[in-house]
């Protein structure tokens, strides 16, 4: 039997990830809604699975890559799987790392055209994902956004990387470190997407160029709007239909030349992006922001700073391990430490606000 044979896509056997072939149009859904499909580590796992059957399928021409329901295509890593597994061991995050770039890699190397069928926020890592692929369809009710700053990450998982190439320095910035929301026309405007499609009915009609206001109500289901792709799911299939009408080897060919700026800055970066985030997961500020989400409360960022002015070592949740037990002789206690974490004996005394509090 040929290694290469088409197969059917539920071989594949997936749980976290539709996988759906046909029409030479293979069609790959992060289905996790309740998590705003959020990609847990299995998930990413599967959609890489499921990109390398397509790229090896003959008889798939295009790749659609989406999420399920109506209010998320993505948003990234799953924030409580990172605050479960990966905060407590930084060491996994960079095992994590693999498996998110073997994704990415996933989509650059396919060989085939890949569409992004945004069909809700995209978030994040999610953002990243729609970057990855070569043409972008997305819902109007839908916005792009990066978070990384908010929740003790960096977004070089493709955002720091391909947003200066797609929307210049300046917007690559404002997006990077203010982490505020592109809304889908806006998006279009910047060169984020190539096409927007009408997602905001009411009382069963489209609603053209919708406003904020209207895409809030449409979302919350009030005063007779709603959300529907329809328009999204046409333009799509429009843009499946086009891509096909084309030579499959010239495309391929294509998408590898026009990858080149994209393929350098990637593979000059990832590397060492894997690595620093690994390390720091080890640190106060992932520790803070990824438990604030949890615990859906602020993050107390002004604390972290307060604490750096002071010299009281911000990078470490209790301060440095400097400290010395007088009882027991237990040492590397962290400095704001009251009490011996082995014997429970109290501490020579609190760090005083400037000091180092070393023993």
């Amino acid at each position: 039997m040929r290694h290469f044979a088409s197969r059917p896509a539920r071989s594949l056997e997936l749980s976290e990830v539709i996988y759906d072939k046909q029409d030479h149009v293979a069609r790959i859904t992060i289905n996790r809604p309740q998590r705003y499909n959020a990609y847990s580590t299995r998930a990413l796992e599967e959609l890489a699975a499921a990109l390398h059957d397509a790229a090896h399928d003959d008889a798939v021409g295009v790749i659609v890559l989406s999420g399920a329901g109506d209010r998320a295509f993505c948003t990234g890593g799953d924030v409580k799987e990172y605050a479960e597994e990966y905060v407590q061991r930084p060491r996994d995050y960079w095992k994590y790392m693999n498996l998110f770039r073997a994704y990415i890699e996933a989509i650059l190397d396919s060989g085939k055209p890949t569409i992004a069928r945004v069909n809700g926020m995209a978030v994040g890592g999610g953002n990243e994902s729609h970057l990855a692929c070569d043409l972008s369809v997305i819902a109007e009710h839908a916005a792009l956004r990066q978070v990384g700053t908010h929740v003790g990450s960096v977004a070089c998982g493709g955002a720091t990387q391909w947003l200066p190439l797609n929307i210049g320095d300046k917007r690559a910035r404002e997006m990077l470190m203010l982490n505020r929301p592109v809304p889908a026309r806006r998006a279009l405007e910047w060169g984020l997407v190539n096409r927007v499609a009408p997602s905001v009915t009411r009382d069963g009609a489209f609603v053209g160029e919708a406003t904020e206001a209207q895409i809030k109500l449409a979302l919350e289901g009030r005063d007779g709007y709603a959300i529907s792709l329809e328009q999204l799911d046409r333009a799509t299939d429009e843009l499946c239909g086009q891509l096909l009408e084309s030579f499959p080897e010239c495309t391929r060919y294509t998408k590898e030349q026009v990858n080149f700026l994209k393929n350098f800055v990637w593979h000059s970066t990832v590397g060492h992006a894997r690595e620093w985030l690994a390390l720091h997961y080890a640190c106060a500020e992932p520790l803070e922001g990824m438990n604030a989400f949890v615990e859906k409360r602020k993050v107390r960022y002004r604390e972290l700073r307060e604490r750096a002015a002071l010299d009281q070592s911000p990078e470490l949740p209790w301060g440095a391990y400097a400290r010395r037990c007088p009882r027991c002789g237990a040492t590397g206690l962290p400095e704001r430490f009251e009490h011996c974490g082995r014997c429970g004996a109290a501490l020579a005394a609190a760090v005083p606000a400037g000091g180092t509090g070393r023993a």
